[in-house]
């Protein structure tokens, strides 16, 4: 029988259900598998695809979010700042984000993204969605349909985790 998981050390689900270890253990495992899948797949598929996924969710944030100072960006991805300049100079280099003076304090500036950004970031969605659909049309039918079942307990999941969009209804 699979261990309990100690909700004294991980706190207690709120609809009181207990969580096994091992169920804990295959989610962490399956998203795990799921995400490096993911990266694998899009740059054999789409070899042109070729931006880290620390710098997607960088304009991601942007996107979302309008423009932003390091310091703000470092918040949202909750990267050290000297990690977020790194990656700012990279898609500034890139022509995918620019800086735009910070009308609040004329000594900062915001990084926003530019129309190469926006279409970098719709690409590689676009990519991704193809790639997806694919793999869950070669899946057998009851197996698409519980990943599809399973969407808003997983956006809620990503809330419960800190994720800054609200939970699904």
């Amino acid at each position: 029988m699979p261990e309990p998981v100690d909700h004294a050390a991980q706190g207690s689900p709120s609809n009181g259900q207990p969580v096994e270890t091992a169920q804990v253990q295959r989610l962490t495992d399956a998203v795990t598998r799921l995400r490096r899948a993911l990266r694998s797949s899009i740059r054999t598929d789409y070899p042109w695809e070729a931006l880290p996924m620390a710098q997607v969710e960088l304009l991601q944030t942007l996107a979302a979010a309008g423009p932003l100072r390091v310091g703000e960006l470092a918040a949202h991805q909750r990267l050290a700042p000297n990690t977020v300049s790194g990656l700012v100079g990279r898609l500034l280099e890139s022509g995918f984000v620019d800086r735009q003076n910070d009308p609040g304090d004329r000594r900062t500036a915001r990084i926003g993204l530019t129309d190469a950004g926006h279409r970098q970031l719709g690409d590689w969605q676009r990519a991704h969605e193809r790639r997806l659909a694919t793999a869950l049309a070669a899946l057998a039918p009851e197996d698409s349909a519980a990943v599809l079942n399973a969407l808003t307990g997983l956006e809620n999941l990503a809330a419960a985790l800190g994720e800054d969009s609200a939970p699904a209804h």
